[in-house]
């Protein structure tokens, strides 16, 4: 049996209860800290997640859930079919990753984050399962659950507590060996495909599509975002062999969208008009305003929207209020965030090539800036020369940085390296780069050198969103 040490034991007693939950799960193995995250039956076992979910008596149980994978796109989906459901009426679960600021963030009912005194409860009642499979993992020299494995199992045990009607998952890595995989769903959904956790998932498009639909389940519907035709061919060939009916972007719901224009003067919202099957007697829905910026959000909205017709078509009711209703309103942190106007300053995660070109789409569209300053940082295990490629020619001024919140931030040395080979190959060395290693001292040089009509936009990373996110608001 193992004891805790005399010091060890006193210094958990200063800790807060909240304290103590959240040091038990950091404690556990976090492949989100990790350089290069693992993804392999050796460090992913569902068979793990299982076994803790049937000692917690299986919380999922029964519980309706509508499942997501994809590349990009997966956290906003999931936020606006959880939003409709919850403007429809049902109590509604949401479990998204990774956190901002408090771990709470990851386990939402209703639209309100899990309580801290919750989350406590729920910890205290893992934590006995989970020693126990410790000693047990230990004995045969493997591995017990993970930190990841542990916030899925608190989601649905959260869920279960609150009676949720309806719960949406999404996907941490991968799709194949997720956590979240054991779940038996009424829909599963992949919202899109492009190249990203490339030393985990596969080098190319049509390895990562057949990752991520292994969340496809016999019998249970699919519903894809845009694909290309590698990607689009895999997934189909996998929905085929599973009995699952392909619901496409493209071939059976289409989308138009009218962006805001100059957003640095005043509030807009954007126009999306969409037809498809609607499971109702509605045959398109036109005008729909649409809160989240970009064409990106737009079609995740119009995936939301063909999986919201395909719960109707499951018996859920739900009506095209709710979907109004929810899309004039949501935003969410750090997805294309407009923290204040004058000057403009956005807050983007954008962590792969395909979100930054969304970035740069939106404050070259939506905004009128004529200059535009740039606070980047990045992480190791992303394509960062790629997006910096993607965004250095849309701005006039670059502070380089380095987040302090996780190890696996890029040197920023080694970034401001990149940024200036970057900015030589399209001759662009007029362009002013600066090192701030501190993330805060590079937000507060962005401050200083901005004028009222020009932008700033921070991004590159999750986790320089969620490290600087709160000086922001701070300031505004």
């Amino acid at each position: 049996m193992t004891t805790v040490p005399p010091a060890e034991e006193s210094a958990n007693t200063m800790l807060t209860p909240h304290e103590q939950a959240s040091e038990f799960l950091l404690g556990r193995i976090n492949y989100e800290r990790l350089a290069e995250p693992p993804y392999g039956q050796r460090h992913m076992k569902l068979d793990r997640m299982r076994e803790l979910l049937t000692r917690l008596g299986n919380p999922d149980a029964g519980l309706p859930i509508v499942h997501v994978a994809g590349t990009k796109g997966k956290g906003s989906t999931s936020a606006m079919v959880a939003g409709v459901l919850q403007a429809a009426g049902y109590e509604t679960g949401l479990f998204t990753s990774p956190h901002l600021e408090r771990i709470e963030e990851r386990f939402v009912v209703n639209g309100l984050p899990c309580p801290s005194d919750d989350l406590v409860t729920l910890v205290e009642q893992l934590r006995p399962v989970v020693e126990q499979m410790d000693r047990a993992a230990e004995a045969e020299g493997l591995l017990g659950p993970t930190y990841f494995e542990l916030t899925t199992a608190i989601a649905l045990m959260f869920f279960a507590a609150r009676k949720v009607d309806i719960a949406v998952l999404e996907v941490g890595l991968g799709g194949r060996l997720d956590s979240t995989n054991v779940c038996q769903p009424a829909i599963t959904v992949i919202t899109s495909i492009s190249l990203d956790h490339t030393k985990q998932l596969g080098s190319t498009v049509e390895e990562i599509a057949a990752e991520k639909a292994g969340i496809i389940k016999p019998g249970v519907p699919v519903l894809c975002g845009p694909l290309e035709p590698g990607p689009r061919n895999v997934i189909a060939e996998i929905a085929r062999q599973h009995g699952s009916r392909m619901i496409e972007a493209g071939h059976d719901f289409q989308y138009t969208y009218q962006p805001p224009q100059n957003l640095e003067k005043r509030e807009r919202l954007g126009r999306l008009d969409f037809s498809g099957d609607l499971g109702s007697e509605d045959a398109e829905l036109t005008k729909i305003p649409l809160r989240m910026l970009g064409e990106h959000q737009a079609e995740n909205a119009a995936l939301a929207i063909a999986i919201v017709a395909r719960l109707r078509k499951q018996g859920w009711s739900i009506s095209s209020e709710a979907i109004r209703e929810t899309f004039a309103e949501l935003v969410l942190p750090g997805r294309i965030e407009l923290i204040q106007r004058r000057p403009a300053v956005v807050l983007d995660v954008a962590h792969n090539v395909a979100a930054a070109e969304a970035l740069v789409n939106v404050i070259t569209t939506c905004f009128s800036c004529q200059r535009r300053t740039l606070v980047l940082a990045a992480t190791k295990d992303k394509d960062y020369r790629g997006i910096v490629r993607v965004l250095v020619p849309h701005f006039q001024r670059i502070v380089v940085t380095e987040y302090r919140n996780n190890p696996r931030a890029v040197e920023t040395e080694k970034l401001g390296e990149i940024v200036r080979e970057e900015l030589a190959k399209i001759g662009g060395n007029q362009i002013v780069v600066t090192e701030k290693p501190l993330p805060q001292e590079a937000w507060r040089m962005a401050q200083e050198v901005v004028e009222p009509d020009q932008l700033v936009c921070i991004t590159g990373s999750f986790f320089i969103v969620a490290e600087l996110r709160p000086v922001l608001l701070h300031d505004a």
